[in-house]
């Protein structure tokens, strides 16, 4: 898997860093050719010469040259790198760098690296136990995953203070698993294709205060959308109202209703490859919208009577215009999930169905993980064990590729 890959290998300043000799070492034995950034404070506990010598190659620590007369070319240098590699892990991640890379901090060669990747970043934090489980840090951390970035748990056990719990850099043969895991879903097997994913859920006004809506926070789409990124397609992101920031290389268009989402979508469709419907549309809307606020004084009695209407299926409105398209659905069902799922691909003329279940823990709404099931119109069914949405968007796509070739 390593075999004639570029690997970018980011180490910060902790005691944890002596283990990544070993890992460069790994990484060589598998064929990968490694690049190694250091940041300043990494270098007071492992030697750059060290991972020179181990890695066949120079280790980048400085953004700038030593000197004026070695200027050259060597200040593009984290451009270079940000296109040369196929993959980026930093490993031991202090909580200090941790925070500059979720608010965007460029303030040494590898942080300004993070920032010019085009490739997945794989972060395993690093840290005693009160630092780890800081609220600051486990915001920041979280942050991360929102990003797209793959995040390596660490460890619990003895740490170098004395104290015990999380904070441990896992072993090799457990950073290597995890960096083989993610190469394998970093082809570019998406080159040239138009993917469109829809995310979040839509809110269908009641007055200019209230509206009908639903607990979907759009994380699942959004990884989506970065997973077809990451594999070189153009992706266009119809969001609903969420809290997410725009991946990175991703067309976002934001809408607020049923019937935004569907103009839009349908506007983007024909010139679509892939269309992936993970956005949790309003089955329902108000037949009127009030131009002002409803008073509570001025209803009558102990209910209120609220008339709605269905709003148009978007995906079966897309099944129905669909030619050369790939149109992946998505079923949140909380009884008789594969049996609904089915009827569901069936009806709206999908070519694969995601199906999940809010019940489920670790599934749903507002989670960073889910738990699904992809099924295919052939009827093949795979279910997933409980995985990072961001790994369950690649599995998506593992799954959902190979059909762009027989449409």
């Amino acid at each position: 898997m390593l075999q004639g890959k570029h690997i970018l290998l980011g180490v910060t300043g902790g005691i944890a860093a002596y283990k990544t000799a070993l890992l460069v070492r790994e990484i060589v034995r598998g064929g990968g050719e490694v690049q190694v950034v250091m940041t300043p404070s990494a270098t007071e506990f492992i030697t750059p010469l060290t991972l020179s010598v181990l890695s066949q190659r120079e280790v980048v620590v400085e953004m700038f040259p030593a000197s004026p007369d070695q200027a050259t070319t060597q200040w593009t240098k984290h451009i270079e790198l940000g296109t040369w590699a196929d993959v980026m892990l930093i490993a031991p991640g202090s909580a200090n760098t941790i925070a500059k890379i979720a608010h965007g901090v460029a303030d040494n060669f590898l942080t300004t690296l993070v920032l010019a990747l085009r490739c997945p970043l794989i972060v395993a934090p690093t840290m005693d136990v009160d630092m780890y489980l800081n609220d600051a840090t486990q915001r920041n951390v979280a942050s991360l995953r929102e990003q797209g970035c793959h995040i390596i748990e660490p460890e619990t056990g003895e740490l170098a203070s004395g104290l015990s719990g999380p904070g441990r850099l896992p072993e090799i043969p457990v950073l290597m698993e995890h960096l083989e895991r993610i190469l394998a879903n970093a082809q570019k097997d998406l080159g040239g294709k138009r993917v469109l994913v829809t995310a979040g859920p839509t809110h269908e006004p009641i007055d200019p205060v209230r509206y009908i809506g639903n607990r979907s926070t759009g994380k699942m789409g959004f990884a989506l959308a970065t997973a077809a990124s990451q594999r070189g397609a153009d992706v266009t992101l119809i969001a609903g109202p969420v809290s997410l920031t725009t991946p990175r290389n991703v067309h976002r268009i934001d809408v607020m209703t049923a019937a935004e989402m569907e103009s839009a979508v349908l506007a983007e469709f024909p010139r679509t490859d892939l269309l992936v419907m993970a956005a949790a549309v309003a089955d329902f809307a108000p037949v009127a919208q009030q131009k002002r606020k409803m008073k509570r004084e001025a209803l009558h009695g102990d209910h209120v009577t609220l008339e709605l209407k269905h709003n148009r299926d978007i995906l079966k409105a897309a099944g129905e215009k669909k030619t050369r398209q790939v149109v992946v659905g998505f079923a949140l069902e909380t009884e008789n999930g594969p049996a609904n799922a089915l009827k569901k691909m069936a009806a709206k003329n999908c070519d694969a169905i995601v199906l999940n279940s809010p019940l489920e823990e670790g599934a749903g709404f507002g989670t960073d993980t889910n738990i699904v099931t992809i099924i295919t119109a052939d009827g093949h069914a795979e279910q997933l064990p409980k995985l990072p949405k961001i790994e369950v968007a690649h599995k998506i796509l593992n799954r959902v590729t190979p059909l762009l070739s027989l449409v």
